[in-house]
């Protein structure tokens, strides 16, 4: 089977998505730009109420249904409050290390449309001013937005648009280098999904259908726990395609394809992992299989939510989780060599 331009695709996809500021409850364009591709190749897109993006492929035998998953919401800001000196301070979304953040440079994005730049500091940003310059906390209490326009204070920030609850949207800096790595912020998950689109495209341009009818899941709202808690009806089976967690005692390094065994919400289905390891093993994949200690996934979120359904979880190993994000197109391949295994392809 040719692979031969999935580096080429894996990588444009990648760059598609990352190029696409998307912190949950924010993703509407860039489940747009997934339903482009789909419909590109040929495929029907749906969108559910909740904003999440579908695909159904018929396969070979349409006596099972499965679906294989990526979320496209990432971590961000969100404005809480103004201060006095036309500062922003701001409130998570998702769990970003805050620290990582201090110089980070920013987009505001007012509720009206307009956009504006920034950048996250430090309360104490000067080293030959503040004492503390290195030691304070960096977190949202000790950390601010820096506006690039000319206020000083709450009043001229309110007179540019920006108010509560409008988003500060984070600069991934999407680097591919020569010797193959992806390094970028929100590699979490727009690096899976990039897997799934190339999947599809491959799908497409070699005329296969996998081996029972497919639902390729975009998801929102998981970096909040709730991604795929709705599912459409009749499946069997959900594959997360998410992250592979990398560091302390884990097996995974970049170069893998990570199964799951566990996660913080408990194990995931037996036989499901055992055939990833089998399968993997099949194809002479690089793969680790590891218990993840602080993780959820879409699968979390569909049991907590009901879903009468097996579900398993696997990934490229990403470097430096919830930070900057660094992974190699050899995670990236095995990843999609083992979807592509699960699908029968």
């Amino acid at each position: 089977m040719g692979y031969e331009n999935w580096k080429q695709d894996v990588f444009s996809y990648a760059k598609l998505l990352l190029g696409t500021d998307s912190p949950t409850g924010y993703t509407a364009n860039v489940i747009e730009a997934i339903g482009k591709v789909a419909e590109g190749l040929g495929f029907r897109f749906e969108k559910t109420q909740k904003g999440c993006g579908m695909i159904v492929i018929p396969g070979r035998d349409s006596g099972k249904k499965v679906a294989v998953s990526a979320h496209v919401d990432t971590l961000g800001l969100m404005v809480r409050s103004i201060t006095s000196e036309g500062m922003l301070r701001f409130t998570a979304v998702g769990g970003p290390i805050l620290p990582t953040l201090d110089g980070e440079y920013c987009k505001i994005l007012a509720r009206d449309g307009r956009i504006y730049t920034g950048t996250v500091l430090s309360l104490s940003p000067a080293v030959h001013v503040f004492p503390d310059a290195s030691t304070r906390a960096r977190d949202d209490v000790n950390m601010a937005v820096r506006l690039d326009e000319c206020v000083h204070s709450k009043e001229d920030v309110q007179n540019l648009g920006i108010y509560p609850g409008d988003y500060i949207f984070l600069d991934p800096k999407t680097t591919v280098t020569p010797s193959g790595f992806l390094k970028s912020r929100f590699i979490d998950d727009k690096g899976s999904a990039a897997c799934l689109l190339t999947v599809l495209k491959t799908l497409h341009d070699q005329n296969l259908r996998p081996a029972y009818d497919t639902i390729f899941f975009f998801s929102v709202y998981e970096e909040t726990g709730h991604g795929a808690a709705y599912l459409p009806q009749g499946l069997s089976e959900l594959l997360a395609v998410d992250m592979g967690c990398i560091g302390d005692d884990l097996s995974c390094t970049e170069y893998d394809v990570s199964i799951c065994a566990k996660d913080s919400h408990g194990p995931y289905d037996y036989e499901m992992v055992s055939r990833l390891v089998r399968l993997a093993q099949e194809r002479q994949l690089d793969y680790a299989v590891d218990i993840y200690p602080r993780y959820g996934s879409d699968v979390g979120a569909a049991w907590s939510a009901g879903n009468d359904v097996k579900g398993a979880l696997i990934g490229p190993g990403v470097h430096a989780s919830h930070g900057m994000e660094r992974t190699h197109y050899r995670g990236l391949e095995n990843t999609m060599k083992l979807v592509m295994a699960y699908l029968g392809c």
